[in-house]
C-alpha cells in the first residue's frame, strides 16, 4: 500500500535531493536544509498588507511561486480565516496548507491588553483563548497579540503589570493547545523596549514571547544592539520586519544579531507598500533577505 505524503513534506524532501545535485530552482533556495546558523531563519510573509486582499487559495498560490513558505494570516483579511469558521471549515484551512508546501505560521489578531476598562481587558483575554483555538484547529502554531499604548492619567506601571498579568493568563492557555503567544512590540510608549522588557518581567510564563516589529524607536536609547540584547531572551518564532531595501532601519545589522544569535525563527515580512507584482515583489524582498544572511 502507498501512503500519500502531504504535499509540504514531498516538496521539502524532494528540494533537499535537488539541492545535493545542485539543482535547486531559484524560487525554491530558501527551504534547501542546511546546518548553518544563518539558513535556521525562515522569510515568511504576514498578509498586512501584500497579502490583505488574497483569498486562501490565491495567497498560497502566491507565497509557493514567490518561494515565501511561510505566512502569518491577519485578522480581518479576505483569506477569510476567522473564529466563526465551523469545525469543517476549520478542517479544510488545515487540509490547504498540509497539501501545500506554504506553513501556516499563526495568527495576527488586534488582541490588546492595555485599556483601563476591565470588562475590555476580559474580552480581550476571551478573544484570544478563541484565535487560539482557530489555530490548533488549522495547524498554526501561535497567535499575536499587542499592548497598543499608555492610557492617559493612568501609572505606566500600573499598565504595564496588567499587560503582563493578561499575558500569563493567555499564555498558559495557549501552551496547553501548542500554541505560542507573541506579543509584537507595538504601540505608542509600549513600542518602547524598556517597556517590553518590563512587561515581561511580569509577565513569566515561558510560552509569553517577544515578536521583535523593526520599529524606529528600536534606534533610540542605547540603540540597536542594546534595545535588541534586553529582549532577547524572550524572542518566540517570529520577527516582523518591512520592506528591506525601503527606508533607513539598519536590517543588515539586525540580521547579523539574529545569526549571532542562532535564531531559528520566522523573519515575517509586513508590507507597507503596494507593488502590483506581488510575486515579483516577493521574489526581490526574499532573495535581499537571503543575501543579508549567508
Amino acid at each position: 500500500m502507498i501512503t500519500r505524503q502531504p504535499r509540504r513534506k514531498f516538496l521539502t524532501a524532494s528540494i533537499a535531493a535537488t539541492a545535493g545535485l545542485g539543482l535547486l530552482p531559484d524560487h525554491a533556495a530558501g527551504l534547501a536544509p542546511t546546518n548553518s546558523p544563518a539558513q535556521k531563519m525562515k522569510f515568511g510573509l504576514v498578509t498586512y498588507l501584500w497579502g490583505k486582499d488574497m483569498d486562501l487559495p490565491t495567497l498560497l498560490d502566491v507565497c509557493e511561486k514567490s518561494g515565501v513558505m511561510g505566512v502569518e494570516l491577519r485578522t480581518q483579511h479576505a483569506h477569510g480565516v476567522e473564529p466563526v469558521l465551523s469545525k469543517a471549515q476549520r478542517a479544510e484551512v488545515k487540509k490547504r496548507f498540509e497539501d501545500s508546501p506554504v506553513e501556516l505560521v499563526g495568527y495576527g489578531s488586534n488582541a490588546q491588553y492595555h485599556e483601563n476598562n476591565p470588562a475590555k481587558v476580559k474580552a480581550n483575554i476571551a478573544l484570544t483563548k478563541d484565535y487560539i483555538r482557530l489555530m490548533h484547529d488549522c495547524g498554526g502554531s501561535g497567535v499575536k497579540v499587542k499592548p497598543n499604548g499608555f492610557v492617559k492619567d493612568i501609572p505606566r506601571g500600573k499598565t504595564i503589570e496588567q499587560i503582563g498579568l493578561a499575558l500569563n493568563e493567555v499564555a498558559k492557555f495557549g501552551d496547553a493547545l501548542g500554541q505560542q503567544i507573541r506579543v509584537e512590540v507595538h504601540g505608542r510608549g509600549t513600542s518602547e523596549l524598556p517597556v517590553v522588557r518590563d512587561i515581561f518581567k511580569v509577565a513569566t510564563n515561558p510560552n509569553a514571547t517577544v515578536c521583535w516589529n523593526s520599529n524606529d524607536v528600536d534606534l533610540q536609547g542605547g540603540g540597536l544592539a542594546e534595545n535588541f540584547d534586553m529582549v532577547k531572551n524572550r524572542f518566540g518564532d517570529t520577527v516582523h520586519i518591512r520592506e528591506l531595501n525601503v527606508g533607513k532601519y539598519p536590517y543588515a545589522e539586525l540580521m547579523k544579531k539574529f545569526k549571532t544569535m542562532n535564531y531559528g525563527g520566522w523573519i515575517l515580512l509586513e508590507a507597507r507598500t503596494n507593488p502590483s507584482d506581488k510575486v515579483a515583489a516577493l521574489i526581490e524582498q526574499r532573495k535581499i533577505f537571503e543575501q543579508m544572511t549567508t
